[in-house]
């Protein structure tokens, strides 16, 4: 379980489609072997250690649901270690259990704050609500415009400073992974029928919820 708060932004220093060596400083202390780490947003495995980077394995279904297969060496990632038991929740639970990508359209200034504007498809931007939380490449945000194909997120200056975020150009995709609760509400409301996971008006009207 992660929390969105990002603790570092490390550096790719080789990828080969199967695993990721990843420069780092302050999440390699305490880190182990097997231990859980979030980079950009996607749960990994530890599977080696030096004194400056981390190794990790991407498997197929990973490369699938993820931009992880697209990092190349210099790329900046966003890191962050497993929450501890007596840690502070400061953004929302995180599983590193990335949804899918959704693609940046553009960035805009908003007084101090910068906006990103994403496109999704819908089986992302369905679970994403105004005032919601939504993991950007493991970046706990707060989501301040929903529209029918995609939404709007605001960077305040101290995240600009600590993200690897606004590294990203218009046209490139993130890692998204939606609130979980979501999620579950949905699969609780819908009671597991194979309706695609969507639930409509005239679903929730049949069932007596509108």
């Amino acid at each position: 379980m992660f929390t969105g708060i990002v603790e570092e932004v490390g550096s790719v220093v080789a990828a080969d489609g199967r695993s990721l060596v990843v420069g780092a400083r302050l999440v390699l202390e305490g880190l182990q072997l097997g231990d859980s780490i979030a980079v950009d947003g996607a749960c990994l495995t530890v599977t080696a250690l030096t004194p400056s980077s981390f190794t990790v394995g991407t498997q197929p279904e990973t490369i699938r649901r993820t931009t992880l297969g697209s990092l190349r060496p210099g790329r900046r990632v966003n890191l962050e270690r497993a929450l501890p038991a007596d840690g502070r929740l400061g953004g929302h639970f995180v599983q590193g259990h990335v949804d899918g990508t959704a693609r940046l359209i553009d960035t805009f200034r908003d007084g101090e704050a910068i906006g990103l504007r994403f496109s999704a498809e819908d089986a992302i931007n369905r679970y994403i609500v105004e005032k919601g939380f939504v993991a950007i490449d493991g970046i706990s945000l707060t989501v301040v415009e929903v529209a029918p194909s995609g939404f709007t997120i605001t960077l305040i200056p101290y995240t600009q400073l600590h993200v690897a975020l606004l590294d990203k150009r218009p046209g490139e995709l993130v890692n998204v992974e939606v609130d979980i609760i979501a999620k579950y509400v949905e699969k609780f409301v819908v009671g597991g029928r194979p309706t695609g996971g969507r639930i409509t008006e005239e679903f929730l009207a049949r069932h007596g919820f509108a």
